[in-house]
């Protein structure tokens, strides 16, 4: 048996075989560096979600422009993520990683030294610069450096951060905010950023970068602007709950138009900026279809019940933080045991038990959810989601990845990435309108658009509409559930068998 390799201090670890087998300290090393770059951009949308009333206050500014804080992050985070496959090639993924962790960092700093609220705006969009490359570039890194034989592993490395942001941001947000002060959720990225990049510049692989490839231009022209007024569109419908006004359509319109241009760019370029035409292999048609209805309804369902031990319950952000802790705690159970079944058995079998296992964890709160609901039984089905969730989505990125070449890895994953970023916000602006709109017909006002304002409801009225809110996050959690079920369609697709994977290499028929 020989010995696991070691990283080596200036070039970086020894690449991986391509062999099976568990992941040798060389690929842990890199894991270590990716999800140390992946934990700060994941972490920081939570974070700041738990800070915006407080924001509010302290430049005394409405919720409708402060919420631009989250929202110009998840702009900028969409808007630069297509460039990625191209400026990793262009510059290495070692070098693009360093700088994304460094434009991150550099937008942490200033964020938390903000004087107004337009200057923090412009502070965050420049993390979500570095912060919408960082996870891209850390997966080629870590798939690159583990083989194809070990993706199931890798993703599941990966996707640690992943699960664990949305659980851990708000408690460490909840925290920072009530006990240190507000700056802190930014400036506590310094010195993860920091060790980051040391170790970064000490581990990673030399860079091999290949100067010959050109930047689709056009492509880019397309879709970031067309992502971001996509986004946007969205972003406001949700805001003001109706998505045909005109301030909300008009961007969404212009975004699909260029999203679509850039579709047919990308089918007939020569060298598009992302390669769309890997779509026509069956296992990552299968996984994109998969994850863009599974991120959906998701990250939707993960929207309403924070909402609700805030809203219905009365609960701070620290303490909804902890109650949303069980769900970390089942993904971290079955995502290191997911990820080695798929690299054994192929990820279709994964994924369909992880979605009936969500599936069934959603339509249980929208069967159990009242308005004096045991936090016992709501922490058994997180627990139960976080299960699903662990078995879910990283194998479906593993499906699309598991079958490609060394050098198409790169476009895959920042395809992924994106396919990630834009259901998610499509799931969470459509939950966020279903829920207000449910609020406002139950309780007969608009107390829908209100919701974050409940403390100031004396207990008594709180008492009367607590009752007709909690069968409003009922309602969308159905919705949610329903949705969930569609995923089923495309994860039938997925290979079932190892031996599968070869056969997905092959080009779907076209018609």
């Amino acid at each position: 048996m020989t010995a696991p390799a070691s990283p080596k201090a200036a070039d970086g670890p020894v690449e991986a075989p391509a062999s099976g087998g568990g992941l040798d300290r060389g690929v842990l090393a890199v894991a270590m560096v990716v999800v140390l770059g992946a934990i700060m951009s994941i972490l920081d949308v939570t974070v700041v979600n738990v800070a915006i009333n407080d924001l509010a206050k302290e430049f005394e500014t409405p919720l409708s422009t402060i919420q631009w804080v989250a929202t110009g992050y998840t702009l900028a985070l969409a808007t630069v993520i297509p460039i990625t496959g191209w400026a990793s090639a262009r510059f290495g993924t070692k070098r693009l990683y360093m700088i994304s962790i460094t434009l991150f960092v550099a937008g942490s700093m200033l964020a938390g030294l903000a004087w107004s609220a337009e200057s923090l705006i412009a502070f965050r969009v420049l993390q979500g610069l570095g912060g919408g490359m960082i996870m891209p570039a850390g997966m080629t890194i870590l798939t690159q450096a583990a083989g194809p034989s070990r993706v199931g592993q890798v993703m599941s490395v990966v996707g640690i951060p992943m699960l664990l942001g949305p659980i851990l941001g708000p408690i460490i947000g909840g925290y920072l905010v009530d006990d240190v002060s507000w700056r802190w959720i930014f400036f506590i990225n310094l010195p993860i950023g920091i060790v980051a990049l040391y170790l970064a510049a000490r581990i990673l692989k030399r860079d091999a970068p290949k100067p010959t490839e050109r930047l689709d231009a056009i492509g880019l022209l397309l879709l970031s602007p067309g992502l971001a007024a996509l986004i946007y569109g969205l972003a406001k419908g949700a805001q003001m709950k109706d998505f045909t006004k005109t301030g909300a359509l008009v961007p969404t319109l212009i975004g699909a138009a260029l999203v679509a241009g850039f579709v047919f760019r990308a089918l007939t370029a020569k060298t598009p900026l992302i390669d769309l035409r890997l779509l026509k292999r069956r296992s990552v048609a299968a996984a994109s279809g998969t994850m863009v209805l599974f991120m959906a309804a998701f990250m939707g369902a993960m929207l309403l019940l924070p909402l609700y031990y805030q809203t219905v319950r009365g609960e701070g952000a620290l303490n909804s933080g902890l109650l949303l802790a069980p769900q970390g705690l089942g993904a971290m159970i079955t995502m290191p045991v997911g990820g080695k079944i798929t690299d054994r058995v192929g990820p279709g079998r994964v994924v369909l038990v992880g979605l009936v296992v969500v599936v069934l964890s959603v339509a249980g709160f929208a069967a159990i959810l009242e308005a004096d609901t045991s936090y016992w039984a709501l922490g058994g089905m997180l627990f139960v989601m976080g299960l699903g969730m662990g078995m879910t989505m990283m194998p479906t990125m593993a499906a699309a990845i598991q079958t490609l070449a060394h050098d198409e890895v790169p476009r895959a994953s920042t395809m992924l990435n994106i396919i990630q970023q834009v259901s998610a916000s499509l799931g969470t602006a459509m939950i966020s309108v279903l829920l207000a709109n449910k609020l406002a017909s139950n309780l007969g006002t608009g107390a829908g658009g209100e919701i974050g304002s409940t403390a100031k409801i004396p207990p008594a009225v709180m008492k009367k509409i607590a009752g007709p809110m909690a069968d409003a996050f009922q309602h969308t959690y159905w919705y949610a559930a329903g949705l969930l079920l569609f995923a089923f369609l495309p994860a039938l697709l997925l290979p079932r068998k190892k031996a599968d994977t070869a056969a997905a290499d092959a080009p779907m028929p076209m018609h």
